[in-house]
């Protein structure tokens, strides 16, 4: 599912330091907060609304860090849209400061961090010695690590370490949001764990105003999670859905987006079904996945609007249009509405308000119940009376109800205004539900992706006019470029030592174990990002990232640290 590809990474790691595989910190907590770190996130561009929070937080005392290989703009002053008095002034002043880490070079500065806050002493004892384990182990690692390994693996003076170290030493309530700029590197759960690390250290861990905050970007990412959409689910969870469902439920685990893929490819699996997305655009290796899903006897995609993916198909493809979330979704009981879970835990209601752009188009619970219904009919009957669950979704919330802890009285609940959170342990009692039972401190040995001489680290990135794969046009207006998308990010002293000037066209080629990955024509754009690292837009760029280069434990994709080289074009 698309937590594959994105923050997979999140709930391994989590899920192992403070056992659960999601945020600490509700919408309030920002407000509350006396620090933010904003890491590897570019909330201008793909997550707007967060940048809310951020402004309140700031005008409630808040100060915020961001850390990113980019400066981002919407990181500097931001004026909300829906307020025309805030859009007729300067906005509202976001980041305090910028730390340009170097692409991968985030857990060499947490690291950096974790020491200075141990130098000062500012640990919260009581905390450790109550919630965790493994401190002591953490503690020897972290003063073995030598300040020139921090400074080199992270790009950042140590003197500038230091001093955001201060501050958070000084602080009572941390908040460290996140997104795939962290996500997506081979020692994504490495980084993640780091991070928990250091806000174990402090006691930032169930206290208002504090905790780790990944930012999911898409509605659903989180609660298709929560209600077991995962490719290896837990034995509890099977064993309770089996019995709220009576079942038979398959006990060997399933495949992640880039095992389906090398599935699909090698023949032993035959069918893709894909509910939403755009799979072959928003996976690695393009043309590995493109190959893949020629490979199935049959391709179905059940779609809002068309995209790249409806034209790569098997030996039979079926494109089955359903109503958006945006349209009205009448069925014989009556107006129904679905639920989704967001970054912060919370359950609420989405209803349509838009016509439907035909009369024909049935929704994704209806199509999924249809299909169930007809295997139904040909591989035994299941006692589940499919029909009625696409007529009436709050019979789907009351199967909801009975198999999943945490959603007692969910379609009562889930009318509530703005909706319920989700029971999270380590939030509301400082209780972790780890193997231990108590918060891991997690030891990792330093690491950090390298190009090596002559070669260049790249990232990708999305522009402004973006949601996920679907591009709304070719300004990025937030980065000043226009009128394209096939561009290089580079440093201006890495285009001088190679003669290039902005516009300037050159070929792609990634290397990863042996193997190269090409694409031509790129212009190349001075702008502010560190020495040696490159970014280009997603998923144009998708291409050139390994389809064997993944995040250890996670198997996400790592397209945010791809080696390449660049040559000038023919």
């Amino acid at each position: 599912d698309c937590s594959n590809m994105c923050h997979e990474s999140s709930g391994v790691a989590l899920s192992d330091s403070i056992g659960i595989g999601k945020g600490t910190v509700t919408l309030d907590d920002f407000t509350k907060a006396d620090l933010i770190i904003v890491v590897g996130q570019n909330p201008g561009t793909n997550h707007p609304r967060m940048l809310t929070a951020l402004r309140d937080a700031k005008r409630a005392g808040a100060s915020i860090i961001s850390i990113n290989p980019l400066l981002e703009t919407g990181m500097k002053r931001f004026k909300h849209p829906q307020a025309p008095l805030e859009l007729l002034g300067s906005g509202t002043l976001i980041s305090d400061e910028h730390v340009p880490v170097r692409v991968n070079g985030d857990f060499a500065l947490f690291r950096g961090l974790a020491k200075v806050v141990m130098q000062r002493e500012a640990l919260d004892m009581e905390f450790i010695d109550a919630h965790t384990l493994g401190f002591a182990d953490y503690r020897r690692a972290v003063e073995s690590t030598s300040w020139d390994s921090i400074v080199s693996g992270s790009g950042v003076e140590q003197e500038v370490i230091s001093n955001l170290g201060a501050t958070i030493s000084k602080s009572k309530s941390t908040i460290v949001c996140w997104a795939m700029g962290l996500t997506q590197h081979r020692n994504s759960v490495a980084i993640i764990q780091e991070i928990a690390n250091l806000l174990l250290l402090g006691g930032h861990i169930g206290r208002p105003g504090a905790g780790v905050c990944p930012v999911r970007g898409h509605s659903n990412v989180q609660g298709d999670r929560t209600v077991g959409i995962n490719h290896n689910p837990s034995a509890k969870f099977l064993s309770d859905l089996h019995d709220s469902t009576g079942i038979a439920i398959p006990t060997k685990p399933g495949v992640d987006s880039v095992r389906a893929v090398k599935s699909m490819r090698g023949g032993t699996a035959k069918v893709f079904l894909s509910m939403g997305g755009n799979f072959v655009s928003a996976m690695s290796d393009t043309n590995a996945t493109a190959s893949a899903l020629s490979n199935c006897s049959i391709t179905a995609q059940i779609s809002t609007k068309p995209n790249r993916s409806h034209l790569v198909t098997g030996r039979t493809a079926l494109i089955l249009p359903c109503l958006g979330r945006s349209e009205k979704d009448h069925t014989s009981v009556g107006e129904q509405f679905v639920s989704v879970e967001n970054s912060m835990g919370i359950v609420h209601s989405s209803r349509g308000s838009s016509k439907p752009a035909s009369g024909m188009l049935r929704s994704e619970p209806s199509i999924v119940s249809g299909i169930a219904g007809a295997l139904d009919t040909r591989i035994g009957r299941s006692g589940i009376a499919w029909q009625d669950l696409a007529e009436d979704y709050d019979k789907v919330r009351d199967m909801i109800e009975a198999s999943i802890p945490g959603f007692e009285g969910y379609n009562e609940r889930v009318r509530l205004d703005g909706g319920f959170y989700l029971p999270n342990p380590p939030r509301d009692s400082r209780t972790f539900p780890t193997e231990s039972g108590y918060a891991n401190f997690r030891v990792h040995d330093l690491s950090g992706a390298s190009a090596g001489t002559g070669r260049y680290l790249m990232m990708t990135i999305r522009s402004h006019d973006q949601y996920n794969t679907t591009i709304y046009g070719l300004d990025d207006r937030y980065r000043g470029i226009k009128k394209g998308r096939r561009v290089v990010l580079m440093n201006q002293s890495d285009m001088d030592d190679n003669d290039w000037s902005e516009g300037d066209l050159v070929d792609l080629t990634s290397h990863f174990e042996g193997t190269e990955l090409h694409a031509r024509e790129w212009y190349i754009v001075p702008y502010e990002i560190p020495k040696g690292n490159i970014a280009t837009y997603f998923p144009e760029a998708n291409v050139l990232v390994p389809l064997d280069s993944v995040a250890e434990g996670s198997n996400t994709p790592t397209s945010k640290s791809v080696v390449v080289t660049i040559r000038a074009t023919d």
